[in-house]
């Protein structure tokens, strides 16, 4: 018996005809089956009118002179023209005279343009509201409140820092050594200092076993990152749940911590997916947009290395038609043949000395120390070899590839057709 599972890659699907024998499992999230009970704007409403573990926006707004709304940047699929309207409108029926602030987390990206902005939440906001875009970078905007539990400094904008309301909206996904997006993330990264969040993303720190996709307990990540938004008092979010689509499913708000837990439980719930272990695993990154180059193929990458056997073989889909995704990242992995060196040169590397890109180039490192990656993209075959990958065009050619590496024809396979939206575990 055969089966045909299509695999997302840039813009297209490439098809694999299985033969049944051989596959061990499908791991996919079931998101995509969830139908939600009202319309994004009703989703959004309904939640900021029954926050968990707070009072509502507009009680919390009354007698507040300078809020601040923290809102995701350019990089994030954040549906801002749905939700900060029905932010501001919640504020302002508490306190119709409040100034309000809108700060963009860019955390260390760089800085939205106005196009950008007025894609993001309309001309409209745009126009009439007050806009901030947070530079890492900018020193004198930056405010020192405290070491954080790493034993990092925390340096956050002076904007969130003066304000006497700090809200933020956002969105919650699996996150491959964060845990989950959303919630605390506002703060620490996107409105930290550039060492702030460095040190966030040491090399111990991406070594825990904890700090991995769909894990919050004892992620040393997560705790650096929730201790800042709670000393930044950081009191009500707002935070969605998309579909593959970039629409809105499922909405909570309020409380820091416990309306973040809810939107994770909820999270969970629908992409958890038990590892089915196995000689090769054949993963992707959902395709276009987050498809386009290696750096952003790594997180599909943990989802395969959570479910390939030791020695086994990943296969990887990801167009990369952008290429590796930045010099910093590329040259960690390709100028040293020996992966183990560089992996201990990362390690031996304190939480105050972490370079850019290196969280990135670890966790690369961390598969390839575990199973060899085939790798089917648009790039040259010595650029995939140079960083330690084995190059390939279609499945047929790395599936092929992977029997010849393992030196047997009867293998076992687990397919993952998205592996950024399922969060794998044991």
């Amino acid at each position: 018996m055969k089966k045909e599972i299509l695999f997302p890659y840039g813009k297209e699907k490439l098809s694999y005809m299985f033969d049944e024998k051989e596959l061990s499992g499908i791991l996919t999230s079931s998101i995509e089956e969830y139908k939600p009970e009202f319309d994004e704007t009703t989703l959004v409403r309904k939640a900021l009118e029954e926050p968990v573990g707070s009072a509502r926006l507009s009680e919390l707004a009354k007698g507040k002179n300078n809020i601040v709304i923290i809102a995701s940047d350019h990089t994030r699929p954040v549906p801002s023209k749905i939700i900060m309207p029905l932010m501001l409108e919640e504020i302002r029926r508490g306190n119709p005279d409040a100034k309000i602030t809108i700060l963009i987390a860019t955390g260390c990206h760089r800085g939205t343009t106005k196009e950008e902005l007025i894609s993001k939440f309309g001309r409209d906001i745009v126009e009439k509201e007050n806009i901030y875009i947070h530079d890492c970078d900018e020193k004198e905007k930056l405010v020192n409140i405290g070491v954080l539990p790493s034993g990092g400094v925390c340096e956050i904008n002076s904007v969130a820092y003066e304000a006497d309301l700090l809200v933020s909206e956002g969105f919650i996904e699996p996150h491959f050594f964060a845990g989950f997006s959303g919630g605390r993330k506002s703060v620490l990264p996107g409105i930290a200092g550039r060492g702030t969040v460095l040190a966030n993303h040491c090399s111990e720190f991406i070594n825990s076993d904890n700090a991995r996709t769909g894990v919050l307990e004892n992620n040393p990540i997560h705790e650096d990152m929730l201790w800042a938004a709670k000393k930044a008092k950081l009191k009500f979010i707002v935070n969605v749940v998309l579909n593959s689509e970039k629409e809105v499913i499922y909405a909570v708000a309020g409380d820091l911590e416990k309306a973040h837990k809810k939107g994770t439980d909820f999270l969970s719930a629908q992409c958890g997916a038990k590892a089915v272990y196995s000689d090769i695993v054949i993963s992707t990154n959902g395709g276009y947009p987050l498809d386009q180059n290696v750096y952003q193929s790594v997180k599909g990458m943990t989802a395969a290395e959570a479910s390939v056997k030791q020695g086994g073989v990943i296969i990887m889909l990801a167009s990369s038609s952008d290429g590796t995704g930045g010099d910093y990242f590329y040259h960690q992995i390709a100028d040293e043949e020996d992966i183990n060196k560089t992996m201990n040169i990362i390690l031996k590397r304190g939480r105050n000395e972490t370079v850019p890109d290196q969280w990135e180039a670890q966790i690369l490192l961390r598969i390839l120390m575990r199973a060899r990656v085939i790798y089917i993209s648009e790039l040259d075959n010595d650029m995939v070899e140079k960083m330690h990958m084995i190059p390939a065009h279609s499945i047929d050619e790395a599936v092929k590839k992977a029997k010849e590496l393992l030196g047997k024809e009867d293998v076992t396979i687990t397919a993952i057709p998205d592996g950024i939206s399922v969060v794998v575990h044991k």
